[in-house]
């Protein structure tokens, strides 16, 4: 089970070893469970040299570009994300679609980038309020996944994250059984291009130490990706405690 902190733009190096100070003395590890934290680019480093000799703990990126150096002023590559000590790229997340405009063809270049350079990518799908109260969620789902998967090998280093955009920092979230049938649809896609049906999928839209529990006691939903409740050490340890 995997449960990954998207701390988004905030927690800079000082904070960050001040904070995993306090979370590594709440931390209480598990057999089968890894916790990611997915901090801003100049975070990365020392959150990678604080969590060096916890081995179910690790740190990523939250974006790369695809190019593996050149004139991008802002961006980073894999290899610097990596250098860094990133050993996971969040890719397709909400923010980068609909924020920066990002398209699915980006997408699915971002995630052959990441995996070419020997990183895992943890890949963001799902729909918006309007496309939700359409009944086009399993759509919208699917294209982005085939968009973004066109090509990747069954032995890629993958995990889905399903964010309803509409449930990201609203309060709102899908119920569990909602948010169980749309990751078994993300399955069914999945086996449909080739991939393991086994591949991790993550639930992550307004995730909470009052419903976590309840979204990983359901079948489908293998870990969480959490912003705001990730970004306080006792609320994150909470998070990371639950579901038994």
């Amino acid at each position: 089970m995997l449960f990954a902190a998207n701390w988004k733009m905030h927690i800079g190096p000082g904070e960050a070893r001040q904070f995993l100070d306090r979370f590594l003395a709440l931390d209480a590890p598990r057999p089968g469970r890894t916790v990611a934290f997915f901090p801003p680019a100049v975070s990365i480093e020392a959150v990678a040299a604080r969590l060096a000799g916890h081995d179910h703990l690790s740190v990523g990126a939250q974006d790369v570009h695809w190019e593996p150096q050149g004139a991008f002023t802002g961006a980073i590559s894999v290899a610097l994300a990596r250098g860094a000590g990133a050993a996971a790229v969040l890719v397709g997340h909400s923010e980068r679609r609909h924020v920066f405009g990002e398209t699915d063809a980006e997408t699915g270049r971002k995630v052959q980038a990441v995996l070419a350079g020997g990183l895992q990518a943890v890949l963001c799908v799902g729909e918006q309020l309007i496309e939700r109260d359409e009944g086009k969620t399993r759509g919208v789902v699917e294209r982005q996944l085939r968009a973004a998967l066109a090509g990747v090998e069954p032995s890629a280093d993958l995990v889905i994250a399903y964010e309803p955009v509409w449930a990201i920092g609203t309060g709102r979230n899908a119920s569990p059984g909602d948010a169980n049938e749309v990751h078994g649809a993300i399955r069914e896609v999945l086996a449909d291009l080739g991939l393991p049906r086994t591949t991790p999928v993550l639930y992550g839209g307004s995730v909470k130490p009052g419903n976590a529990a309840a979204l990983l006691a359901e079948s489908e939903i293998d870990g969480v990706l959490v912003g705001g409740a990730s970004l306080d050490p006792e609320s994150w340890a909470e998070i990371c405690a639950a579901g038994g």
